[in-house]
């Protein structure tokens, strides 16, 4: 290395520094069947494979307690984790709870914190094994570990989608970033006359959206029932636009997206027009969703649009073609990702 050079975290952002610092590591194991790079890990075993994934969430970065009620993160913290087995076509069974408290937590709190966490796991059938707690100088830090299970050739991964494949998502995309905007207008409000109470505007969709986000279970249970298999799919965390990107450079394609096609709920659009943003860019760069973006076969076509919650929104092409967005006025742009940044 060389002497004094310093590189900031934030040049190379989240995935650059996973890939700078992971591009050396090697497997050992013959049961490491896929390591860093997609949603989660998978070790394979005589049987099914199993199929693990970690997130940390931070206070004041991931956060923040002033409106979100600590049963609620128990149960996000939960939920996101189990969202990267879901993408994986696997079925989560258990997970490990790791936390880092402050002194300003009481252990009423930190029971309500568990509440949440039971219920998500009660939720999803996943079962708490274990987990350590220690002390943080400064607020909360909660990571956990979710392990999940599926045979081999049923696992889908972010680099197995092809040319001509459809792209599709579930559920509508955007209610978690304009719930986070209605959340943090009412924050600054209080912060500014603590007399006045917060007006969430009957926007409890919105608010659950953000607050406590759903796992798509009920789509891979889908999937397994009906032994259909994805040829790709990722969870829509960091934004649609990001996710896309991701997929399409692990399976080394482009893409053709239909705005006209985009899912977004009259709620998000009626929220995003009150705070004058573009109700297609809370859904292409707000992150949070926890939908699952997959890719099907084009002859697979009828069986997503027989789908109680999914959409077809685009096609992936070869990828001399790029990654674009065909706007509802007819013209083509290049899609940017500009979702959650971590550093």
């Amino acid at each position: 290395m060389e002497q004094n050079k310093r590189t900031s975290i934030e040049k190379l952002g989240e995935f650059g520094l996973i890939s700078h610092l992971t591009q050396s590591v090697v497997t050992h194991q013959p049961t490491t069947v896929k390591g860093i790079g997609d949603d989660a890990a998978v070790i394979k075993n005589k049987e099914d494979n199993t199929v693990i994934s970690t997130d940390m969430l931070v206070e004041g970065i991931h956060f923040d307690l002033a409106y979100h009620p600590l049963k609620h993160l128990g149960y996000k913290a939960v939920i996101v984790n189990l969202s990267d087995i879901y993408a994986m076509n696997a079925i989560p069974t258990q997970i490990t709870v790791s936390i880092a408290i402050s002194n300003r937590f009481s252990v009423e709190a930190l029971e309500e914190l568990y509440d949440g966490i039971r219920a998500a796991c009660d939720a999803h059938q996943v079962d708490l094994i274990g987990g350590d707690t220690t002390s943080s100088l400064k607020g909360l830090i909660i990571s956990i570990t979710a392990l999940g299970q599926g045979p081999s050739e049923r696992l889908t991964y972010r680099n197995t989608a092809k040319p001509g494949d459809l792209l599709c998502v579930t559920g509508d995309l955007g209610g978690a970033y304009m719930g986070l905007q209605l959340l943090e207008r009412e924050k600054q409000i209080f912060l500014e006359n603590p007399d006045i109470k917060p007006d969430l505007e009957d926007q409890t969709y919105l608010v659950q959206r953000i607050l406590k986000p759903e796992a798509r279970k009920d789509i891979v249970n889908h999937f397994h029932q009906h032994e259909f298999m994805p040829t790709s799919m990722i969870d829509i965390s960091d934004g649609l636009a990001s996710e896309i990107f991701h997929l399409c450079d692990q399976s080394k394609t482009g893409a053709i997206v239909e705005e006209v096609n985009i899912p977004i709920a009259k709620e998000t659009e009626t929220m995003a027009f009150n705070f004058r943003i573009d109700p297609l860019v809370a859904a292409l760069n707000g992150g949070e969703d926890y939908e699952l973006l997959f890719t099907v076969k084009k002859e697979d076509h009828s069986f997503v649009m027989k789908m109680v919650d999914a959409s077809i929104i685009g096609e992936i092409v070869e990828p001399e073609q790029g990654i674009h967005l065909h706007s509802k006025n007819g013209k083509i742009h290049k899609l940017q990702a500009q979702g959650w940044k971590h550093f």
